[in-house]
């Protein structure tokens, strides 16, 4: 995945009846207090403690929104206070999944808007740490046919940081360096070690090569899927089931929607992003709408209910932040509710190599400030592929 950006609608979800209007998970059309609409929380909202006030059972949430001046509003059956056409209620989620619904009934008729959020009830401080774009180490462990893995500088160097504060690192590799070398050729002798340093590194598919840029943005889901299994029937070959984990990242991060179903069906849980604009068009967003795109701009995750995928804003980037730059453009996700209880770290591997045009020789510094920053708060090391997002579920 590299930097770019994206900006989209979501699709009006809206079914009329006789009893009123049904609106689920998505803005109400109309002119402004026509209908009733939530505002908060987002349809796919993942809520943590941060988010509200934890109480015995559950956690405490705020719901608010829009509805005709003067209807009397209900959520999830309770009377909810009304100042001009804003509502709120305070609801307690108790499950992992709930389904709020707003009630509105007045001189329009009977309305209805519902949205679904997930309550990360388990919810810590925590971070993880992918790296993209890995290709060269295969090739340069396969070609020096070293006595061990970590006689490459790059591993050696992620175990150095694994060993000074616990971090746990996902590569994501491609089938082929695009120059000869390609996965077949690594060779499996290395499976113990792999095996024995799985608990803090694994490999998952990233694409079949670097080039082209966006390979799978226009593709079939059929042909993503084609490339996913080949670079898994490898990893599982040369370094075991231990270390194989489905793709947290996809290259370029951009999808056809219809590949999220057959990426789940593979074990993908979540995917990260940037979710952001650039000249005006979100991008690096797996091509979900607008709506969702923003709310992910703003927040630490959403989750597809349509897939079980859940998305993720990647939070900081690397070989893109100076080591100087790294405090301040993590400081302010610390300190706001919305974004601080994950940290979502990323980088790409060829800026480590000396041979490479754009090579960064602090690389290894930046990620030692970045992970030092968020152990130093209390972010622990995690996995996304397991639980939720890292968490227990």
């Amino acid at each position: 995945m590299k930097a770019a950006v994206a900006t989209r609608r979501l699709f009006l979800q809206a079914a009329a009846g006789v009893a009123g209007i049904v609106l689920q998970g998505c803005k109400a059309s109309g002119q402004s207090g026509a209908t009733v609409k939530i505002e908060e929380p987002f349809h796919g909202a993942v809520l943590n403690r941060r988010h509200g006030e934890p109480v015995d059972g559950g956690l405490k949430i705020r719901v608010s929104g829009q509805a005709p001046s003067g209807d009397s509003v209900t959520v999830n059956g309770a009377p909810a206070q009304r100042t001009g056409t804003s509502f709120r209620a305070d609801i307690v989620l108790r499950e992992k999944q709930t389904e709020i619904a707003a009630l509105s009934q007045g001189r329009l008729g009977r309305q209805e808007h519902r949205v679904r959020v997930l309550w990360d009830r388990h919810s810590q401080p925590r971070y993880r740490f992918s790296i993209d774009d890995n290709s060269f180490f295969l090739r340069d462990i396969a070609r020096q046919n070293y006595a061990s893995l970590f006689d490459c500088f790059y591993l050696k160097g992620l175990r150095d940081l694994h060993s000074k504060y616990g971090t746990r690192f996902v590569l994501n590799i491609y089938y082929t360096t695009g120059d000869g070398f390609e996965l077949p050729q690594f060779p499996d002798r290395y499976k113990s070690e792999w095996r024995d340093n799985a608990d803090w590194l694994r490999l998952a598919f990233h694409a079949h090569a670097n080039l082209p840029d966006r390979p799978y943005q226009n593709a079939s889901p059929a042909q993503l899927i084609a490339d996913l299994d080949q670079v898994a029937e490898q990893i599982l070959r040369f370094a075991g089931e231990q270390t194989y984990t489905p793709p947290t990242v996809i290259h370029w991060g951009m999808v056809q929607p219809t590949a999220l179903r057959p990426l789940a069906d593979r074990g993908v849980r979540a995917l990260s992003g940037y979710f952001h604009q650039r000249d005006g068009v979100w991008d690096v967003n797996y091509l979900i709408d607008e709506d969702r795109s923003e709310y992910l701009f703003r927040h630490d995750a959403l989750i597809d209910f349509n897939s079980g995928i859940a998305f993720s804003r990647v939070d900081i980037v690397c070989n893109l932040t100076p080591v100087e730059r790294i405090a301040p453009v993590l400081e302010p996700l610390a300190s706001d509710p919305n974004c601080a209880e994950i940290m979502d770290i990323f980088t790409h591997e060829q800026y480590f190599w000396p041979f490479y045009v754009h090579h960064i020789p602090d690389h290894f510094q930046r990620l030692d400030a970045t992970i030092r920053w968020v152990t130093e708060r209390g972010y622990r090391p995690v996995f996304f592929h397991e639980g939720l997002l890292g968490g227990p579920e």
